[in-house]
């Protein structure tokens, strides 16, 4: 097993891959039944062999996490994950978040000035927003 610095690591499986010219966007369900979309290279989706029913990880920054402090309309944001808060860190400039979602954990970085605009305390619901793009795919 390959370690890695990426802290959000979250299993599941292709359920659809759509091509253009250069991108794919590949749907993923999440071992925990939430869909995530994926924009990744064509080249990439090629080497990695990705069909439905090709088992993935998805990996996501925790700096690339956004959080909501509930649902939020209007937003181009394909990958918006509702959770609890788990545990908090709050340092000088920026604050450390867990989340757990239906199945998954999830950490998201965000300024500790944002997480204190939010109200952000542990037991506090969450919506994680991910850009697609933002998203990458390993198989195994």
């Amino acid at each position: 097993m390959t370690l890695l610095s990426i802290r959000n690591q979250l299993p599941g499986t292709v359920t659809a891959v759509q091509t253009g010219e250069v991108m794919a966007t590949v749907r993923i369900r999440l071992d925990g039944g939430q869909d995530l979309m994926a924009a990744i290279t064509l080249e990439a989706a090629h080497q990695l062999g990705l069909t439905a029913g090709t088992a993935v990880q998805a990996l996501v920054k925790s700096t690339e996490v956004s959080l909501a402090a509930g649902q939020v309309a209007g937003l181009s944001i394909r990958n918006r994950l509702p959770g609890t808060i788990t545990g908090l860190t709050i340092g000088d400039i920026m604050a450390s978040v867990k989340i757990i979602l239906e199945g998954a954990e999830l950490t998201s970085v965000i300024t500790k000035e944002a997480a204190t605009d939010l109200g952000l305390f542990v037991g506090s619901d969450v919506v994680a927003l991910i850009k697609a793009t933002e998203v990458s795919v390993a198989t195994a």
